[in-house]
């Protein structure tokens, strides 16, 4: 059974950039077939869908967060990131990862609260 693992800090300051990574345990990131994804939750709001990397390494960010947002891999890690610079309060929120198959997403990590504060 395949487990994700957010970790990153938890405060980061306006203007900074934000890194989170998540582990993947249980299968190998670069398994055919699969892509693995970024979600976010700001207080109050749905869930708002980030981007992805494939299991061949090409990587698709929503427009909404192309200009300051890369996803990358490290695979001797099994472990997949997201940077996202030039933060403000506004993106204060969970991050999930999550595996990505044809219809939906079929496991997440249980999410990091990343707070944008000086």
């Amino acid at each position: 059974q395949v487990q994700l693992q957010e970790s990153g800090p938890g405060l980061v300051k306006p203007s900074q950039m934000l890194s989170l990574a998540c582990t993947v345990s249980g299968g190998a990131i670069t398994t055919n077939g699969y892509a693995w994804g970024w979600i976010r939750q700001a207080p109050g709001k749905g869930l708002e869908w980030m981007g992805a990397i494939k299991y061949d390494g090409t990587t698709d960010v929503t427009p909404l967060f192309k200009s300051r947002a890369s996803i990358f891999w490290d695979t001797s890690k099994n472990q997949f990131s997201l940077h996202l610079s030039s933060v403000t309060p506004e993106d204060t929120a969970v991050y999930y990862c999550a595996r990505v198959i044809p219809y939906g997403l079929d496991a997440w990590g249980q999410g990091a609260l990343v707070t944008v504060s000086s």
